[in-house]
């Protein structure tokens, strides 16, 4: 599984006409650092020896990948998980003819830390975790689609901190967070105040003198989901008041904050079970 060079976005090979490799940016946070995620195919393509100065966590979708890593060979089938540490040299290509598909994200070391005392050290390299890879892919899926800063800050640290802590030697920190109703009844106001452009997690922790991963804690302790899907289900009551008085769907969407009115049809249909345009006409057919 490769970033290096140019990342180029085709993939190298395209000659089987199914190979592809596909690049996305994500953001953690609105001011945070950047993070890739790859979604490829390969037929024929193979990876020159090479390492990359980030974790490289993928998941295998389809078919069979063969790795050359720390002097052995190791296979990846689905569902597989693969965690390549920072520095150390790999290979990658197809085991059979019918080739492989994967997704990959490139974190940097402090995301693999924040839950952990120390660097994360991962004796295998392959990982059998179907619960964790399901939501691996799901997110790597979910945040190719559409980026958001907020939903990526809230989903990525908290799924490698529960790699780290299942799979490596690194031992975890406390999970007790003193004050988490008033942790998180913070975070939901500050949230809630900068609707359009909300803080970094990484801003409010610092401000509470929390870690990234405390503050994740506390929220999902005290209101059960994590903060970009509280954000998303304050933003799509927002925007249902500005369906029922006659804004079109992609006026609300800009007017509380979503990225577009793709990003707010698909929250409210999670949270209401239709689509915005449905719901204001079966509103505005009703009205006296």
């Amino acid at each position: 599984m490769d970033a290096t060079g140019d990342r180029e976005r085709e993939g190298g090979a395209r000659a089987g006409g199914r190979e592809h490799a596909v690049w996305t940016r994500a953001t953690l946070g609105r001011t945070g650092r950047p993070l890739d995620l790859l979604t490829a195919r390969f037929d024929r393509h193979r990876y020159a020896p090479h390492a990359h100065e980030e974790f490289t966590i993928g998941v295998c979708v389809g078919g069979s990948e063969i790795i050359d890593y720390r002097g052995g060979r190791i296979h990846a089938g689905p569902g597989s998980i693969v965690v390549l540490s920072p520095g150390e040299m790999h290979t990658g290509g197809p085991a059979t003819s019918d080739g492989y598909a994967y997704r990959a994200l490139y974190a940097e070391v402090p995301l693999l830390t924040e839950g952990t005392w120390s660097v994360p050290h991962f004796r295998d390299a392959i990982l059998d975790d179907p619960e964790l890879a399901a939501a691996l892919r799901l997110t790597h899926t979910e945040l190719s689609a559409c980026p958001d800063p907020l939903e990526t800050e809230s989903r990525i640290p908290w799924l490698l901190t529960a790699l780290a802590r299942r799979h490596s030697t690194a031992q975890p920190v406390c999970d007790t967070i003193p004050g988490a109703d008033r942790i998180a009844a913070t975070v939901r106001d500050r949230l809630a105040d900068e609707l359009l452009a909300p803080p970094s997690l990484a801003d409010l922790a610092t401000d509470l003198g929390l870690s990234r991963y405390q503050l994740l804690r506390a929220f999902r302790t005290s209101m059960g989901i994590p903060p970009y899907a509280w954000l998303a289900q304050h933003r799509v009551n927002r925007a249902r008041g500005l369906l029922e008085s006659g804004h079109r769907p992609a006026e609300a969407a800009a007017l509380v904050g979503f990225a577009d009115q793709a990003h707010l049809t698909r929250w409210f249909r999670r949270v209401l079970g239709v689509t915005p345009a449905a719901y204001r006409n079966s509103v505005q057919d009703v009205r006296p």
